[in-house]
């Protein structure tokens, strides 16, 4: 997993509430066990509507999702998270999320951002005109228009994103302590 500490760019201002992980990634794209491609299928409903945000290309490329509370909600699909990701987010900011789809986003390398309503309302407005910062470092979400917000995460999940281990490489810098257990017990 990349390592992920300072995200800075143009962020999408979708900012609808209740975008369930059908929205993200519809039925149809779950039968794939590849990560790859799923980003050009991401919010196919609302790209069918005219003057969508994902079809902008002010937006292209951007790395951040400005979205509404409890984004992610719905079933526990981790495409969702790999749609994101497919498509260059590296963090979503939103007033609350899903807690599954947090963790699949944390697992897929994707902040998580919880801001209040009124700081979303604002950065909605501000994503037109400016790019955002996002720093894991000092967990803070700022804007060349002055804008300055705090965050708070998760100590545990926030280290690993900056660091980029996902589940996998946290069990490979275990490996020493599992083969002396594995040798110990005769398993």
């Amino acid at each position: 997993m990349k390592a992920v500490t300072r995200i800075q760019g143009r962020a999408i201002p979708f900012g609808r509430r209740n975008v369930d992980t059908d929205v993200i990634i519809g039925a149809g794209h779950l039968k794939t066990i590849t990560r790859i491609g799923l980003g050009r299928h991401a919010f196919e409903t609302v790209r069918a509507e005219p003057g969508n945000v994902f079809d902008d290309p002010a937006f292209a490329g951007a790395p951040i999702l400005i979205a509404g509370d409890n984004f992610g909600c719905g079933s526990s699909r981790e495409h969702a998270a790999w749609a994101l990701a497919d498509m260059g987010i590296e963090a979503v900011i939103a007033p609350g999320f899903s807690d599954i789809f947090a963790g699949n986003a944390f697992r897929n390398g994707i902040a998580a951002i919880v801001l209040p309503q009124r700081a979303v309302d604002r950065l909605l407005v501000v994503a037109a005109d400016h790019m955002l910062t996002v720093d894991l470092h000092i967990m803070t979400v700022a804007s060349p228009a002055g804008d300055l917000y705090h965050f708070e995460m998760d100590a545990f999940r926030r280290e690993c994103l900056m660091a980029g281990h996902d589940e996998i490489a946290l069990t490979l810098a275990r490996e020493p302590a599992i083969r002396a257990y594995e040798l110990r017990t005769g398993t």
